[in-house]
């Protein structure tokens, strides 16, 4: 019997969106089931073995749906193995240093006794919504900063993980 991951993400432009594809993708092709979901679209953790959730990270705060579903699933997120990420940086900086997360993260990791949280690259380009995104673009500082074999990797690293501890299950 396989482990069942979920990829739960919070998005308001769809780059966030596209980072948990890749992270579910690279779960399966390592021989997991895992899907990515819109956080607000999960309604309960039941049939899920693990649970990874990100979100991109607007005003020092992870995007309200992400923040939502912690909140929903508080009860069910200690249960099973999670990881955490955010996505923002419009720059190159979280492709060279770690990038600690956002205070409201940081305690959900805690709370959560998360195994990992880590920043991606974000993306904001031409027909990004909101008043200060188009701002932001304005300035010249909009662009695609997402690392994929980044992200690759660290679902891979994921992926073995919960494959290693389903092998101690069996032995144990």
């Amino acid at each position: 019997m396989t482990v069942k991951v979920l990829v739960a993400y919070g998005t308001t432009n769809g780059s966030t969106a596209r980072i948990a594809e890749t992270i579910a993708e690279t779960l399966t092709e390592e021989g997991l089931t895992a899907e990515a979901r819109p956080a607000e679209s999960v309604v309960t953790l039941l049939p899920y073995d693990a649970v990874v959730v990100g979100a991109g990270v607007y005003a020092g705060r992870w995007q309200k749906n992400a923040r939502r579903f912690l909140r929903q699933h508080r009860r069910e997120l200690p249960l099973r193995p999670l990881w955490l990420f955010s996505s923002g940086p419009l720059d190159a900086s979280a492709s060279e240093r770690d990038i600690p997360p956002v205070p409201g993260v940081r305690r959900a990791m805690i709370r959560f006794d998360a195994r990992e949280h880590i920043t991606f690259g974000g993306c904001l380009e031409k027909g990004a919504k909101g008043f200060i995104a188009h701002r932001i673009l304005e300035s010249g500082k909009g662009g695609d900063f997402r690392d994929f074999p980044a992200i690759e990797a660290w679902a891979g690293r994921i992926a073995k993980e919960l494959q290693g501890a389903r092998q101690e299950e069996r032995k144990g």
